[in-house]
């Protein structure tokens, strides 16, 4: 083992350096790794978007699924009830990844988190239910209007 001279001016030893080294490195392992709560990632923070039921088949049943983004927006409509809807971001709440419709619910590509139609995280990479919005529907125009 060798000595350092400028290490010796300093004060500091080799198991010093080493021990507070270990310490800077494993706090910049945790936080790139984050913990299982929302992290803010839940895309954007305002949503007013205006959908023509006509042009989402899916939506006639109950149980029906679309997707309804408008510019970079990323937004699911789900048909809950005969006249009630429920509108998501599909922004996943763990990193903000586009999620996608799959089966009966959504599924984040990038983690694996999966999300039943009311949002909430059911399995996968370990996060927060998706963000819901706000959806008034207009049935003598056939509209949704979906706000935040």
């Amino acid at each position: 083992m060798s000595d350092c001279s400028s290490c010796r001016s300093t004060g500091v030893t080799r198991r010093d350096f080493l021990a507070r080294s270990s310490v800077v490195a494993l706090t910049a392992v945790l936080a790139a790794c984050g913990d299982d709560s929302d992290d803010g990632a839940t895309g954007p923070t305002t949503v007013n978007l205006t959908v023509a039921l006509s042009n989402f088949p899916t939506l006639g049943t109950v149980g029906g699924i679309a997707v309804v983004s408008s510019g970079s927006t990323p937004v699911a409509v789900v048909r809950s009830a005969t006249a009630t809807y429920r509108a998501f971001s599909l922004s996943c709440p763990h990193q903000g990844t586009t999620v996608s419709v799959s089966g009966t619910g959504f599924r984040c590509p990038n983690h694996g988190a999966t999300f039943n139609a009311s949002g909430a995280w059911t399995g996968g990479e370990r996060t927060s239910g998706l963000r819901e919005f706000t959806v008034a529907s207009n049935p003598s125009a056939g509209t949704l209007t979906i706000t935040s």
